[in-house]
Formats: structure tokens, C-alpha cells, sequence
């Protein structure tokens, strides 16, 4: 491995290295293997020399680093023994809501697990894109990437003016529904597709702006003592109940 390329690995760690160099990183075995597998421009692949001669990667993306110095690459707190640089995705078009299509859309998320979770369940529904609001934490963040299991490569997220995406999300056809803890029980609600489902932070809840584009508040119903749910729990209930509507 060189100077150069140990300087980059490391730079990734920062949003605006990775922003700058167009790229993020990846680490683990299986998530690389997912990466390497993926499509996706794999740069180059930096292991331990006993780590890169079991793995399954080609001889051309090896760089070999001694522990001590993966360890100041990776973000694990311990184990950091393979780790990927992947160039950024390019762009992607964020066409109108289709045709039956559920859109996740997340207001000041700021939580790098949240995120990566919310991405993993949403590839698990089949949830194509999420918007999330300016501000929000980086899809790219190692620990997002890690969160999601992979599913950052398959679902493509969009930092878009929330507010402004959601008004045209409406003209375009699509019901917007926003969590909200003041909202109607979502078992009572009739959902329709296309549709969005907006979900703010557990500590800040929905911007002003953000509840004015909303057409329905709804809640995931409960009968216990916890005070609230997660932004992840309650993304993954109301998605349940989508899927589930669905099916019908």
C-alpha cells in the first residue's frame, strides 16, 4: 500500500474527503465481498497479507497494510482487517413517484446507524429511493454503510429540499403521509399508493415546512409504557403495514 493510497483510505473517514475524492469505504468481509459483486468501482481492496491471501479478491486490487495501521482506517474497535474503496455512485435521476411506489422521506436524520438501518429495511420492503433533507447525515458514512448491510448499494438516496420535493411529489400524484405522534393510527388509515412516508428525528420530530406538504399524520398505535419509538422502529412498523396493505 502506499503513502498515497493510506492518505486517501483515511481521508474517507471525513464527508468532505469523501464528497472531494468521489469515493467512500466498505469495510468487512462480507459487506466487500457484497461490493466487489455489486458493479460498483471497486479502487482498490486493503488487507492484512494473512486476511488478503483467504479472501476471494482480485490480485490487481490488493494492498497489503500491516493490523496496526488498518486499525487507524477502520472504524471498528477492533477487527478492522479488510476495507474497501468504492468511487462514489453517479447521480441518479429522481423521476416522478411511479406507479405504485413507496418513497421513504427522512426529515433531520442525523444518526449514522438510524440511516443505515432505515436503508436496510427499506431494501427489505422494496423501497427503491429515499430523500432525505439537506442536513441530514451522510449515506456514505462508514457507519451508515455498515448499518445497512449492503443495502446502500441497491437503494439510492437523494438529498433533496424536502419540503420542495414533497409539493411536487403531490402534484405528481402521490399521497404523502408524515409520522407523527398526534397522528390517526395507521391500522385506521386508508393508505394508497403511489405514496411518500415522511419520518423526522425522535428528538426534533417533523420541521414546520415539512408538516405543511404532509396530507396525513399517522402513528404506529401502542399500549405500553415507552415513551417513543426510534425513527428506525417506526419506519419499519409503518413500512409492515404498507407491505401489508399491499398484499390485500
Amino acid at each position: 500500500m502506499t503513502e498515497a493510497e493510506y492518505k486517501l483510505t483515511r481521508a474517507l473517514l471525513e464527508r468532505r474527503h469523501r464528497r472531494t475524492e468521489g469515493a467512500f469505504l466498505v469495510q468487512g468481509r462480507k459487506l466487500v465481498n457484497e461490493a466487489l459483486r455489486s458493479g460498483w468501482t471497486v479502487r482498490f481492496v486493503v488487507a492484512t497479507d494473512e486476511v488478503a491471501r483467504a479472501a476471494d479478491i482480485p490480485d490487481h486490487l490488493v494492498r497489503i497494510a500491516p493490523p496496526h495501521r488498518l486499525e487507524r482506517l477502520g472504524t471498528f474497535e477492533q477487527g478492522n482487517e479488510l476495507i474497501a474503496v468504492v468511487d462514489l455512485p453517479r447521480p441518479g435521476t429522481d423521476g416522478p413517484v411511479g406507479d405504485g411506489e413507496l418513497v421513504l422521506a427522512l426529515d433531520g436524520v442525523a444518526d449514522p446507524g438510524n440511516l443505515g438501518t432505515i436503508i436496510r429495511l427499506a431494501d427489505w420492503f422494496g423501497v427503491r429511493r429515499i430523500w432525505c433533507a439537506e442536513g441530514s447525515v451522510d449515506p456514505f458514512n462508514p457507519k451508515t454503510v455498515q448499518a445497512s448491510m449492503g443495502s446502500v448499494l441497491r437503494v439510492e438516496v437523494f438529498t433533496v429540499r424536502l419540503p420542495d420535493r414533497l409539493a411536487r411529489a403531490r402534484r405528481e400524484g402521490a399521497s404523502v403521509y408524515a409520522a407523527d405522534m398526534a397522528g390517526a393510527s395507521v391500522f385506521e388509515v386508508g393508505l394508497q399508493r403511489p405514496a411518500v412516508l415522511v419520518l423526522g428525528s425522535e428528538s426534533h420530530g417533523l420541521s414546520d415546512a415539512v408538516k405543511e406538504q404532509a396530507g396525513v399524520r399517522l402513528r404506529v398505535p401502542g399500549g405500553g409504557g415507552a415513551e417513543s419509538l426510534n425513527v428506525a422502529m417506526a419506519a419499519t412498523a409503518l413500512c409492515m403495514e404498507f407491505e401489508r396493505r399491499r398484499q390485500l
